[in-house]
């Protein structure tokens, strides 16, 4: 098995270093959760590690460990912000396995009875949509934090 070396101008890369703009919707010293710009559901988040990790054939076990965490956490708050009746979380690791962004990263989606979720296609989300699921999701994972 061959893994190619972590690249650095990823788009998430970009993020973490504050050259592109994202949604955030969660952050610790290791992990960023916002939200994804192509989502497949309304309140889809994209969890993603801090620390440089091409996917999960390379992430170092213990920053694996913080990642799933994070996906736990910020799964139950999109949950409970977007009164959705289940979550699908998703996890892609190289070209052939689905992965199209090269660090790697969860999503978290979530799912209502009788809703598929929306295709693949390459569309942009309103900013305005985004943003307004992003506070909606951010109250929820704050009062959480409370013990709410």
């Amino acid at each position: 098995m061959s893994v190619t070396a972590y690249d650095p101008s990823n788009v998430f890369a970009k993020i973490l270093r504050g050259e592109m703009p994202a949604e955030t919707v969660y952050e610790t010293d290791k992990v960023l959760a916002f939200m994804d710009i192509m989502p497949r559901a309304d309140g889809h988040v994209l969890v993603i590690p801090k620390t440089p990790a091409r996917n999960i054939l390379d992430i170092d076990p213990n920053e694996l460990a913080e990642l799933a965490k994070a996906a736990q956490f910020v799964a139950k708050g999109v949950m409970k912000a977007m009164a959705a009746d289940g979550i699908t979380v998703q996890q892609f690791n190289e070209a052939a396995g689905g992965q199209v962004v090269f660090h790697i990263h969860v999503h978290v989606l979530p799912r209502w009875t009788g809703v598929s979720l929306r295709p693949h296609t390459g569309a942009m989300e309103n900013k305005d949509i985004l943003a307004k699921h992003a506070a909606t999701i951010r109250a929820a994972l704050t009062a959480m934090q409370a013990g709410g």
